[in-house]
């Protein structure tokens, strides 16, 4: 298996080459959270691609900013869930890969349907809760994009799992400062998101590079250790909008748009193709 590095690249070039295939998509938080995604599938997560839906002795992953779902399904074929080729259908007619994930589709890997932001919180709550019931000590991990914590139903949820000390949970926040209208200081300043969860009563790690994959996964580790404590966790994660393409990284503006001919090829251009493209 190549290293996280060598990986990540390889799901880069399939987030352009899947965003570019139909001319629809969302690139900027797809490539962001790519050292996330590649981290977590690859080295943290105890996970199945015998996929599950009850996930019975094995940790779950919930997506709740659905819209990034190139990474996801990258992730996903690239683990082994199904097969690679299938990529290739993204967004277009009949597919399983639709522009959010959706249960109907039958998909292997997706556990919810999130093209609705602020909800991926509620269901993971539910899904580390059922976890508890059944004696399980496997975790759940969820992640979030910052501008969906503009969304007041997270905010119940955050408190809810405070409240019932859902300890066996690990919420990571794509902190990039972006969402589809702008920075988010701009749209709606989340003000000092630390001192927030801390008000809540969750236990806070910071991680400063979200674009570094060991780096991490160094911090995925660190929050299973942290685990069992009778507070939930959740990862402030700085991350670049866009990032492994220089003229997406850091704009908006690659929120939901598609790169053309000519951007596919500059952008292919600075990701090694490490494992073969579909």
């Amino acid at each position: 298996m190549p290293n996280l590095s060598a990986i990540a690249s390889q799901i880069r070039r399939d987030i352009v080459r899947m965003v570019h295939g139909v001319a629809s998509g969302h690139p900027g938080g797809s490539l962001g959270c790519t050292d996330y995604f590649t981290a977590l599938f690859f080295k943290v997560m105890k996970h199945n691609p015998n996929f599950n839906m009850n996930a019975t002795n094995e940790d779950v992953f919930v997506l709740s900013n659905g819209h990034i779902s190139p990474v996801y399904y990258s992730t996903l074929a690239r683990s082994g869930y199904f097969e690679v080729k299938e990529l290739g259908t993204f967004r277009k007619l009949n597919t399983r890969l639709q522009g959010h994930p959706a249960t109907h589709e039958h998909l292997p890997g997706i556990r919810i349907a999130s093209g609705s932001l602020g909800q991926g919180m509620s269901v993971a709550i539910g899904a580390a809760l059922t976890k508890k019931l059944n004696g399980e000590k496997n975790l759940v991990f969820s992640l979030h994009g910052d501008g969906e914590l503009q969304e007041g139903q997270i905010w119940e949820a955050v408190m809810f799992a405070a409240h019932h000390k859902v300890d066996n949970l690990i919420s990571t926040i794509d902190w990039n400062d972006q969402q589809i209208d702008g920075p988010t200081k701009k749209v709606m300043n989340l003000g000092d998101l630390a001192a927030k969860f801390k008000a809540f009563d969750w236990e806070v790690l910071h991680l400063d590079n979200g674009n570094d994959v060991e780096e991490v996964a160094a911090a995925l580790e660190k929050a299973k250790t942290m685990t069992g404590n009778g507070k939930p966790i959740v990862i402030l994660m700085k991350t670049a909008m866009g990032k492994g393409v220089d003229f997406m990284e850091g704009s908006h503006e690659w929120h939901g748009i598609a790169p053309n001919d000519e951007q596919l090829q500059k952008a292919l251009a600075q990701l090694p193709e490490t494992l073969g493209d579909y």
